[in-house]
């Protein structure tokens, strides 16, 4: 999981405040109870000593944001009087939380978001084309591509002395319309650096438009029959495609980084471990178990690799260490660092060393093994 959208975080001081709220609004008592959860958070922030301003500014976005169908939470990161980061997250969260630490709170946010796949998709007939594209932070970015040719796009039934001519001429603007539609699509995959190509719809656009995909974009492209662009077409079967292609995506990522883990011999294994690296700004990914009820702390100091289980580690340091959550510590420092993440399940790693590992960059030959640091 790339962190880039977490950087604005970390170029404030903070304090933090840190708020995660079911907002779904699809009952009738639904903004009455929204209401009630979100003034009952605004009294934890305040008994625990948050300022007012940034309270004020988060209170905007909560009852301010455009609803979303069906349920759904926000994610609010302010601080002072402003709000840095606001995020939709696609379900409820576990529990609504409201925090106000040194370092935002946001390994929840990270824990649900899991890995995200930049995707491209595209529903195709003879004519031309829905496109709709989807980064890896999941922003979306829809086009509708016309066809060049809109004369002659069906082939003539058999017989009489012109059809082989009129065959040709079908086949001809089908070929151009599918080329422009490739060309519209790699534009977009390339605007969002797509995993996966889904192409859809005309059994017979589909095939012209793959075969003209650029040799670097073939291995990523998945072709089906599903969808049709026709009024009122029911669409499930490809959103169910979509989905099962992006998530099988994800899982091939998380499995290759848990893999070049296993290859390192037991190098970057355990908490220790992971701090060492991240001090000598040796980590890649990080991988971490999902654990809410992780009450850890680390001490850090101004620079994202100013990291560690003792403070007597930073006394070099030029403002005094602070003592924060082992979680916000670490990601701060991957953030810092341009490393990513890789959330877990329990199940994925049971036998992760303090639920914590790292893919190094490089392997120092002075780098300890399990449990060193």
């Amino acid at each position: 999981m790339q962190l880039s959208f977490l950087r604005p975080l970390y170029q404030r001081p903070g304090p933090w405040c840190s708020v995660y709220l079911d907002a779904s609004l699809d009952t009738e008592d639904a903004h009455p109870a929204l209401d009630l959860r979100w003034r009952g958070l605004q009294r934890q922030l305040a008994e625990q000593g948050a300022d007012e301003p940034t309270v004020a500014a988060i209170d905007r976005v909560v009852r301010g944001h455009d609803p979303m169908p069906g349920d759904y939470g926000l994610a609010v990161f302010g601080t002072g009087g402003h709000v840095v980061l606001s995020e939709y997250l696609h379900a409820p969260p576990r529990r609504d939380l409201a925090a106000y630490d040194p370092l935002p709170h946001v390994m929840p946010l990270l824990a649900q978001r899991g890995e995200q796949v930049a995707w491209v998709r595209v529903l195709a007939d003879r004519t031309g084309a829905d496109a709709m594209s989807v980064s890896a932070g999941g922003v979306p970015r829809r086009a509708h591509v016309v066809g060049r040719e809109s004369y002659q796009l069906r082939r003539v039934k058999p017989g009489g002395w012109s059809q082989s001519r009129y065959q040709r001429a079908a086949m001809e603007a089908w070929h151009h319309n599918a080329g422009d539609v490739t060309a519209a699509t790699v534009e977009l995959a390339e605007r969002v650096g797509a995993e996966v190509v889904v192409v859809a719809g005309d059994v017979r656009a589909t095939g012209m438009i793959a075969a003209q995909m650029p040799e670097r974009w073939q291995d990523l492209v998945v072709r089906t029959d599903a969808g049709s662009r026709a009024g009122g077409a029911d669409q499930t079967l490809l959103d169910d495609l979509t989905v099962q292609t992006i998530a099988e995506v994800a899982d091939q990522r998380v499995t290759a980084a848990l893999d070049r883990f296993g290859m390192q011999e037991d190098v970057g294994a355990g908490l220790d471990a992971v701090v060492a690296a991240l001090q000598r700004n040796q980590v890649d990914t990080m991988l971490i178990v999902d654990d809410p009820s992780a009450n850890g702390e680390l001490w850090i100091g101004p620079a994202a690799t100013d990291i560690a289980l003792d403070p007597a580690q930073l006394v070099a340091v030029a403002d005094p260490p602070q003592r924060v959550r082992a979680d916000a510590a670490l990601v701060r420092a991957l953030v810092g660092t341009d490393a990513e993440l890789t959330v877990l399940g329990p199940d994925e790693a049971p036998e992760l060393v303090d639920g914590v590992g790292a893919v190094l960059r490089y392997v120092d030959p002075s780098t300890p093994g399990r449990g060193g640091a």
